[in-house]
């Protein structure tokens, strides 16, 4: 019985991470260059760039709580599978009853 330690393959590929740094960069220059064109007063214009500057840190955050959600049930499952298959390679069902 071999033990794969092994980390799972990634389903993101490399054109996948670009398009999205690049969607994530173009709307966020957008709504930058909106606020600082928007025909308001300076305060006005102030108080929507620090809430957009608040949701992006937010989504930052909660982005990477997902994540570490997720790795940490990954964990869990591969632990729960190699206790499994250690009592399974440790049973024996021919073994007398004593």
């Amino acid at each position: 019985m071999s033990k794969d330690t092994s980390t799972p393959p990634s389903s993101t590929t490399t054109a996948f991470y670009a398009q999205a740094a690049l969607s994530f960069a173009l709307a966020l220059l957008t709504m930058v260059g909106s606020v600082f064109y928007l025909p308001v007063d300076p305060w006005v214009r102030a108080f929507i760039g620090l809430g957009l500057l608040y949701l992006t840190t937010s989504t930052f955050t909660l982005a990477k709580c997902v994540r570490d959600h997720q790795e940490s049930q990954q964990v869990v499952t591969r632990l729960d599978q190699a206790r499994v298959e250690a009592i399974l390679s440790q049973h024996d069902p021919f073994k007398p009853l004593s």
